[in-house]
């Protein structure tokens, strides 16, 4: 919080107009906003603007505690960095729209998820291993405004599966959901792991936007430890793994500006991997995992895949303000249950923005999530309740309800006190496999303060 106190004594400098994102700009992953076009602090220098060179910094400081639930009661204080530089090669050197980004993480803290909770929706998006990373870094073709096509080591979660009215909460599952971080290898290509690929992006129509990319399968390779110490760095480029196709189909309503209708979008679409999976109850000879004479080596599968939906929805718009009003998002999954952990993850709220004329960026949100426990999943925990007693943990599913209010304080300066109910951490109990097999987790309540800094 060092830092947040000497911008508060800095002042509001030369802030940027503030702006929504462009779909086709690179995307803060801290925030969703663009690196090239947002409301800053002005204390950056840029004096290669006029060339097409932005550089932008980012700090996410916060505090976290769970009071009551959770294997154990704990505080924590965590922060990154994001360091992000975007190139206009039509300014620099006219290679007419052509664009490089980059970005490097400085991450610093603990994980109260990781160290406390043991829950599947972990409460930030922030939370990871201390380190430097290399994250994105890619370069970007555009064919006029209605195609684009991305290469190099990207990130999926600020394209896929996402919804604008997400935007205020601090939960990780908010942003890319359970369903995909947990049932793809090292998360998939989110925070904090960005994957060696390429993605195309068409505007057939005004109402139609396809997406689909094509990246390596896993991040940090294959292994049996933290994937984010198998990549500590973010410079392991892999291209050799078992691909990871996503797909997705845009169709949006009154998006264009100036229009008296209230803007809504719903996507459907899916990912496929083309890797080997371990099932989540048999072994290779077909034993329960559970079993004593099970070589505890679960059974190969080839292959896995999910599909998902999301609807969008402004309710109330603000005068003519496009940005300000009441907006609603839900979001659905679905993946096959002998293979995947998560194979049913929902979640749906609301988004306030600038309802008051005094505060007209400020957002207040509310927000339910579900993640379950794939029947596989549960029927293993069951097998090992015969074995070891009725009062063996039995997962069922994990139920978030949140709510966050994101107060700026001026333009590049945003606080987001945040409170979080967790219903069954990791289903109730944790992993039957894992290092705390058999752990009853209970219900937890998470408090927290995040502050936003753009320089």
């Amino acid at each position: 919080m060092i830092v947040v106190a000497l911008v508060l004594l800095c002042g509001p400098g030369l802030a940027q107009e503030d702006k929504k994102t462009d779909d086709l700009k690179p995307a803060d992953p801290d925030t969703g906003e663009s690196t090239v076009e947002e409301a800053t602090l002005g204390l950056l220098p840029n004096p290669f603007g006029k060339q097409g060179i932005k550089f932008a910094v980012t700090y996410i400081g916060e505090v976290l505690g769970n009071p009551v639930g959770g294997a154990k009661q704990s505080a924590v204080y965590e922060d990154r960095i994001n360091f992000a530089v975007d190139v206009d090669f039509e300014k620099l050197i006219g290679l007419k729209q052509l664009a490089f980004h980059a970005n490097v993480f400085q991450i610093d803290g603990g994980g109260l998820s990781r160290g406390a909770l043991f829950n599947d929706l972990d409460v930030s998006g922030i939370e990871a291993l201390p380190t430097t990373r290399l994250y994105e870094v890619w370069i970007e073709k555009k064919w006029g405004d209605k195609i684009a096509l991305r290469a190099g080591q990207l990130a999926a979660d600020t394209e896929f599966m996402t919804s604008k009215y997400t935007d205020v909460f601090t939960n990780a599952s908010l942003g890319w959901p359970a369903g995909a971080s947990l049932d793809l290898p090292s998360g998939g290509p989110s925070p904090p792991l960005a994957t060696m690929g390429a993605r195309l992006r068409a505007d057939a129509t005004d109402n139609l936007t396809l997406i689909g990319a094509l990246f390596d399968g896993n991040a940090a390779g294959p292994g049996t430890n933290d994937p984010q110490l198998r990549d500590r760095y973010g410079v392991n480029f892999r291209v050799n793994d078992p691909p990871l196709l996503l797909y997705e189909a845009q169709f949006q309503w009154h998006t264009k500006k100036g229009d008296p209708g209230l803007a809504g979008k719903f996507k459907i679409g899916g990912w496929r991997h083309f890797g080997a999976f371990a099932d989540e109850r048999f072994d290779s000879s077909g034993l329960s995992l559970a079993d004593p004479a099970s070589a505890g080596t679960a059974a190969g599968l080839t292959g896995d895949y999910g599909v998902y939906a999301v609807f969008e929805q402004k309710l109330f718009r603000v005068g003519s303000d496009n940005d300000r009003g009441i907006g609603i998002f839900a979001r659905a999954s679905y993946s096959p249950p002998d293979r995947n952990l998560i194979d049913v993850y929902a979640d749906g709220g609301l988004e306030f923005v600038g309802l008051d004329d005094s505060r007209p960026h400020d957002k207040f949100g509310m927000a339910a999530a579900y993640a379950r426990v794939s029947p596989r999943a549960q029927a293993l925990d069951r097998d090992f309740q015969s074995i070891e007693g009725i009062g063996w943990p039995l997962r069922s599913s994990e139920t978030l309800l949140t709510a966050a209010y994101q107060y700026e304080v001026q333009p590049g300066l945003a606080l987001q006190p945040n409170v979080q109910f967790i219903h069954r951490p990791g289903g109730g109990a944790t992993d039957p496999l894992g290092v705390l097999r058999g752990k009853h987790l209970g219900d937890a309540t998470v408090l927290g303060l995040r502050a936003v800094v753009k320089f």
